[in-house]
Order: structure tokens, then C-alpha cells, then sequence
């Protein structure tokens, strides 16, 4: 199976394997075992990289709803050169 049209496939089921994970970190880990358990002929380099574009699709979606990442009120890395 091509890795675009796997990723797509695993996308559009997340809501489903996913139900009511919000956190980043247990997506992308849910990711990774649905992965591992339904396609268990993938290598570890094709595995990381469907995870990754799922997780692309899903940030794309708003999936994981809106967080602030670090502190928001910290100077951009710009200003601190």
C-alpha cells in the first residue's frame, strides 16, 4: 500500500481508535500501536513516517483541539540573538 494512501486511511479512522484523547502525546502514541497492530508488515522507518503524517493530517484538522506550547509570554528566539 502506498504510504499516502495509508495515511489518509489511519486519518480518517483516528476519531474512532482516538476517541476522546486531546493530549499530543497519547495520539501520536495511539498512532504508533494502531499502526503496529494492523500493520505489522511495515518497517520501523515506514512506521514513523505514516505516524508522522497522520499526526500532520490530524494537526491539520484541529484534532487535538487548541494548547499553548512553552510559555507564551517568553521572547521569541529572534530576540534573544
Amino acid at each position: 500500500m502506498h504510504v499516502s494512501a495509508l495515511i489518509d486511511e489511519i486519518a480518517n479512522q483516528a476519531d474512532e481508535f482516538l476517541d476522546g484523547v486531546t493530549d499530543r502525546k497519547q495520539g501520536r502514541a495511539g498512532i504508533e500501536e494502531f499502526i503496529t497492530m494492523e500493520y505489522p508488515e511495515l518497517d520501523a522507518a515506514s512506521r514513523r513516517q505514516v505516524a508522522d503524517g497522520v499526526m500532520a493530517v490530524l494537526e491539520t484538522e484541529d484534532f487535538f483541539g487548541i494548547e499553548f506550547v512553552g510559555d507564551p509570554f517568553a521572547p521569541d528566539e529572534k530576540d534573544s540573538e
